[in-house]
């Protein structure tokens, strides 16, 4: 993660931006904030990907991804093609992805592997259940999450096939390293064992630190993919998935197997470690390193509301309502619970304000305001002024 730069927006669809968590050939992602706190990853597509045509296209896949939903994909939040700049938003997971994480922490050990393999699978096939490939799974685009692994980017692949072609066969843009031979010569009808292979390649580098065809360019990797004649690398990759990985890697996408099957073999792998399925999980979430999120800094508090009101002061009081209250305050017998003394105010008369309520003025006949020592009120009802009395007299014969 790094700040916003000054050229970088501030909002985007609702979304104020917190910061920069990556880049790619599609465009800057960012930490978004929605008003009520919600995060996500918001992408800024390059205006230059989306042409008439693709941005039709774009918003077709804007409403599958809408139906994809699973545990291990990262959920669609919101996008806007027609925006600008043009925008998708989806779950933020706060953890490494895991080509970062195999970089800096090495190759994941067996189980954690298997484990890795199964669950991705199960993310796999919500996408493919939604009538969608991803077309570009690669280590970047997994993410690590204490809850376990999230398929990112799924969809988006298609807006750079439908842009760019980088040989006169049509060679689309995607990660070369994990590309199956169909999509490197350039062939748009993929099927699912497109993203079978590129599960296969994943599972390698998660397991070895390296991909299955190396090269010093793009151009050497593809040759080497498309030549049946060459096999992939497999070199330090557990003996326990060798058979699996390397059906994976086919050339020909008929003799790869289904996710179903993936999942059950490599859940094989993980029985013969000792292990439950949920257990490994467990081994493989204990791996992911804490994540501070960042967030957008407190607004300073505004004042209160009514704060720069002035104070509530009583301006009129009826002479009539007052004259009875101090009249049937006189009536009442002595010793019906009055207190035995009354603090008088300097220059008044002893007894002739009744109890108050602190933090008020107290008005007389004629209006003008008078205080009892220590205490501040407006005048109390008769029955009120009565009540107070009593429960004066019994507080101070209280013993508690």
């Amino acid at each position: 993660m790094e700040p916003l730069r000054d050229e970088d927006p501030k909002e985007i669809g609702g979304f104020a931006l917190v910061c920069r968590i990556g880049a790619g050939g599609m465009g800057q992602v960012f930490l978004g904030e929605s008003a009520a706190g919600h995060q996500a990853a918001v992408k800024v597509i390059k205006p230059s990907v989306l042409d008439e045509d693709t941005r039709a296209r774009f918003l077709s896949e804007v409403d599958s991804l809408r139906t994809v939903y699973g545990p291990f994909v990262a959920a669609f939040v919101g996008a806007d093609a027609d925006a600008d700049p043009p925008w998708l938003a989806v779950e933020y997971v706060p953890g490494p992805d895991l080509r970062t994480f195999v970089t800096e922490h090495g190759p994941l050990p067996l189980a954690e592997t298997a484990s890795l393999g199964a669950l991705l699978a199960e993310g796999l096939g919500t996408v493919h259940d939604a009538g969608l490939l991803h077309r570009d799974l690669k280590p970047q685009n997994i993410l690590l999450s204490r809850y376990g692994p999230k398929v990112i980017d799924f969809g988006l692949a298609v807006l750079a096939e439908r842009r760019t072609t980088l040989t006169a066969t049509g060679f689309v843009v995607g990660s070369v390293l994990c590309m199956p031979p169909e999509q490197a010569r350039g062939e748009h009808q993929l099927d699912r064992s497109a993203d079978v292979y590129a599960l296969g390649a994943v599972l390698l580098f998660a397991a070895t630190g390296h991909y299955p065809y190396e090269g010093p360019t793009w151009q050497t990797v593809a040759l080497k993919i498309e030549d049946p004649a060459t096999p992939p690398d497999l070199t330090d990759l557990p003996a326990e998935l060798g058979p699996l990985v390397t059906d994976m890697l086919a050339p020909d996408p008929g003799a790869r197997p289904t996710l179903p099957e993936v999942i059950e073999r490599l859940v094989r792998v993980i029985d013969d470690q000792g292990l439950t399925a949920l257990q490994a999980k467990y081994r493989l979430t204990d791996l992911t390193p804490e994540i501070v999120v960042p967030q957008l800094p407190a607004s300073a508090p505004g004042p209160a509301p009514g704060a720069d009101a002035p104070a509530y002061t009583p301006t009129a009081v009826d002479p009539a309502v007052v004259e009875d209250d101090e009249q049937a305050v006189r009536a009442v017998p002595a010793g019906a619970g009055q207190p035995a003394d009354i603090d008088d105010e300097p220059g008044g008369e002893s007894g002739s304000a009744g109890p108050s309520v602190p933090g008020k003025t107290v008005l007389g006949q004629d209006g003008n305001s008078s205080r009892s020592r220590g205490s501040t009120g407006v005048r109390l009802p008769a029955p009120l002024q009565i009540a107070e009395r009593i429960r004066a007299g019994y507080a101070r014969e209280a013993r508690f």
